[in-house]
């Protein structure tokens, strides 16, 4: 098995590392996050760094490097406290991954990978028509992490909107049903299938399978 020592890791070529790191803990989430400045600009991000926080109430955060250069997604969260996260399918994962290139501000991504905005309930906050899971967030804690500058956004869910009949009768979302993808890495997109399902893990209880 190889080892990699710390001072070996930090020894890597910049992106080699980056991309080891941003691999090794797997798979992981990856939504579009859709917000409008207060000029009206909007801009559309993708992300891979969100987790769940907590369910009463329900907070999700995500991690934003360091705001050395400008950060249209970050400037826009913290002047209006308002952002939506849009799940991706294969039918547009590569517009999605496009996002990620360096477009000025007065350039909206949705525009420019040929996605469309979308409106609800008074949202300020674009949301990803094409995408089949859609969460609108409010802004709720910043946290600034020191050790490598990068940020912390905390927000709280206030709307969720997801086809119909997609969710079990005891709260749960099938997300490979929906065809949600996930990501590995910085560039690397993977389709889902469901092994099993579990029962709740007590002590006195074998497992079975929902």
């Amino acid at each position: 098995m190889l080892h990699l020592t710390l001072k070996e890791i930090l020894n890597l070529e910049q992106r080699y590392r980056a991309s080891l790191i941003n691999s090794v803990l797997g798979f992981k989430s990856v939504n579009l996050v859709g917000t409008k400045s207060t000029k009206g600009n909007t801009n559309l991000a993708i992300f891979n760094s969100f987790f769940h926080l907590g369910a009463n109430p329900p907070l999700i955060g995500f991690i934003m490097r360091p705001d050395t250069v400008d950060r249209n997604t970050l400037n826009n969260i913290l002047e209006t406290k308002e952002y939506t996260v849009n799940h991706i399918t294969e039918d547009f994962y590569k517009k999605a991954h496009q996002t990620s290139a360096g477009y000025p501000s007065d350039v909206s991504e949705f525009n420019a990978v040929g996605l469309t905005e979308e409106y609800k309930n008074g949202s300020h906050a674009p949301f990803v028509k094409e995408s089949n899971v859609q969460l609108s967030i409010e802004l709720k804690d910043k946290v600034n992490i020191e050790i490598n500058g990068t940020i912390m956004i905390i927000g709280e869910i206030k709307d969720i909107y997801i086809p119909e009949n997609s969710i079990k009768e005891d709260g749960y979302l099938d997300l490979s049903a929906l065809g949600t993808i996930t990501n590995n890495g910085l560039d690397s997109y993977l389709n889902t299938s469901k092994i099993d399902r579990l029962s709740y893990a007590k002590t006195d209880e074998p497992l079975n399978s929902l």
